[in-house]
């Protein structure tokens, strides 16, 4: 994972959490225990999920979480 990629996979967390109105704990935990959002969606789509805009990206995951039974 690169600097860029770190960063972005925070960005992604913390804004998740702020529109579920969670911690950002809650959210990595479900990104990596509950399913396989961050390694397998966020950080392999960076170079096109960074290009989206903040709400974009955000529904995006919850989406795709969704998809993966996620409990949110």
């Amino acid at each position: 994972m690169t600097e860029d990629e770190l960063f972005f996979a925070v960005f992604c967390i913390e804004y998740v959490a702020d529109e579920l109105r969670t911690t950002g704990d809650v959210v990595y935990k479900m990104m990596t225990d509950e399913s396989d959002t961050l390694d397998n969606y966020v950080i392999p789509c960076y170079d096109a999920l960074h290009t989206q805009g903040k709400d974009y990206i955000v529904h995006d995951i919850i989406d795709y979480m969704k998809s993966r039974k996620v409990r949110l």
